[in-house]
């Protein structure tokens, strides 16, 4: 098995490509090593002591490692893991019985105002159709998590989160793109 790896935005972000679906619907983010006991993959991932984050996408899984630790010494430990997980058909998840929940369950949102249905409509129609398949390119993720007096709240994930040029990509990419199809939309925030 060959688990190919790509460099993500973020420098402290790795992006790990199985060459196999890792998630068959949705994405799963871990930002702590009590979160990761979900996962036998993340909890074996985050078992290093040096990693900060770990995040699961349709076809890879992305690790973010903690500040001051150098790849060249990282990298082998977790293609090490992956490889072991992958070749064994492991699950990627501890069963439901065990007290986790599968898929994960959803941070609270910011309640949308019922009479505002058609914007978030075409809020959520553009940031599934143009924002999130090019984040994922990048090891990531954005959710959306809400719409309130003009303000787009979003979530990000994986590369994404912490990443030094996700303001940039938040106000002059997802922020412009949707004040020009949605003219409601006023300012994009990260929550």
């Amino acid at each position: 098995m060959l688990i190919e790896t790509e460099p993500t935005p973020n420098p402290a972000t790795l992006k790990f490509l199985p060459g196999r679906t890792v998630m068959e619907s949705g994405t799963r983010d871990f930002a702590t090593p009590e979160e990761a006991e979900a996962s036998p993959l993340a909890e074996a991932i985050f078992n290093l002591g040096d990693v900060t984050g770990v995040f699961f996408g349709r076809d890879f899984i992305s690790v973010t490692a903690a500040p001051g630790v150098e790849w060249p010494g990282l990298k082998p430990d977790i293609l090490a893991i992956l490889l072991d997980h992958f070749s064994a058909n492991m699950p990627l998840f501890k069963a439901p019985s065990a007290g986790f929940s599968v898929p994960p369950p959803e941070d609270e949102d910011f309640g949308d105002d019922p009479e505002d249905a058609d914007i978030v409509a075409q809020i959520r129609e553009l940031i599934d159709t143009r924002v999130r398949p090019a984040v994922a390119n990048d090891g990531g993720d954005i959710v959306y998590r809400g719409f309130k007096q003009g303000k787009v709240f979003l979530q990000m994930q994986g590369a994404c989160s912490g990443c030094p040029s996700s303001s940039a990509t938040l106000k002059n990419g997802i922020e412009q793109l949707l004040k020009h199809y949605v003219p409601e939309v006023t300012e994009v925030r990260a929550v």
